[in-house]
């Protein structure tokens, strides 16, 4: 069994070296994220399976979380030992601890910046940079697992006050992960080529989820589909694509799709 040697909350530990900058990229997340906490656990239990009870998520899930932070770092943050006198074991590489002790230093300063701004909502989410084009944040109503998927659904407040159902379909692991519970506010995304616009018909049949209507509020044609902003009831913004030479204008009522696995949940 190994144990953290490092006292993570003393600030000559946290300033004792520079953090190399492959592990900066596993660093985008909060100090409560349950892949940092999954990190965490593993080094003070030298176990994933006791890690993962700790935690409250599945095996399967903590070892995702430790994939992730592997690939976010470039380098390896867990080292498992099989069989031997222990029974086995897994231990935080030295990437792994200096993970944590940056993690836990980037929480404290981000947590002085936010008190000293007292930095609204709109400003935290600017810190979440991605190519993403469609973001919305939304407040959890239901999460329902179904064998190895868990159906979210979400309400997505508009800039006209009234609130947009949206559905999000992710893995059971990845709910576990965001610890996806009903009240919670999370940020939903998607990629503009994800959102699927079409002429509104009065008699045509759509998906009945994730499905509404808009207006256009502007169209780039182009050879290989026409880029649409639209407008929803709500007031969400909306941008995604028609089909090349769609005759759409700016005013034209649509129908805007986006298929429940196109949806990408963040915490902010």
């Amino acid at each position: 069994m190994v144990k953290l040697c490092t006292d993570l909350s003393d600030p000559a530990a946290q300033a004792a070296a520079p953090t190399p900058p492959a592990l900066m990229q596993a660093l985008g997340h909060a100090l409560t994220d349950r892949r940092l906490q999954v990190l965490r656990a593993l080094g003070a239990c030298g176990s994933i399976s006791q890690a993962a009870r700790e935690v409250g998520v599945s095996y399967k899930a903590a070892w995702q979380a430790i994939d992730t932070l592997s690939n976010l770092a470039g380098v390896p943050v867990v080292e498992k030992s099989v069989g031997g006198a222990g029974g086995g074991g897994a231990k935080l590489t030295h990437a792994g601890q200096e993970l944590l002790r940056a993690a836990a230093a980037m929480a404290q300063a981000r947590g002085a910046v936010i008190q000293q701004l007292q930095s609204t909502a709109a400003v935290q989410r600017l810190g979440i940079q991605t190519s993403m084009r469609n973001q919305w944040p939304c407040q959890v109503q239901a999460v329902t697992m179904a064998g190895a998927l868990a159906r979210v659904q979400l309400l997505a407040q508009g800039a006209s006050g009234h609130a947009l159902p949206l559905t999000a379909s992710i893995t059971v692991e990845s709910a576990q992960l965001l610890g996806l519970v009903a009240g919670m506010h999370v940020l939903a995304m998607c990629k503009a080529t994800a959102v699927q616009v079409q002429p509104w018909l009065a008699d045509a049949s759509f998906a009945p989820d994730n499905g509404w209507s808009a207006k256009v509020s502007r169209v780039s044609a182009g050879a290989m589909g026409d880029e649409v902003a639209a407008q929803t009831a709500s007031g969400l913004q909306m941008v995604g694509f028609a089909a090349p030479r769609s005759a759409l204008r700016a005013g034209r009522k649509v129908r805007m799709h986006v298929p429940q696995a196109s949806v990408v949940l963040a915490l902010v």
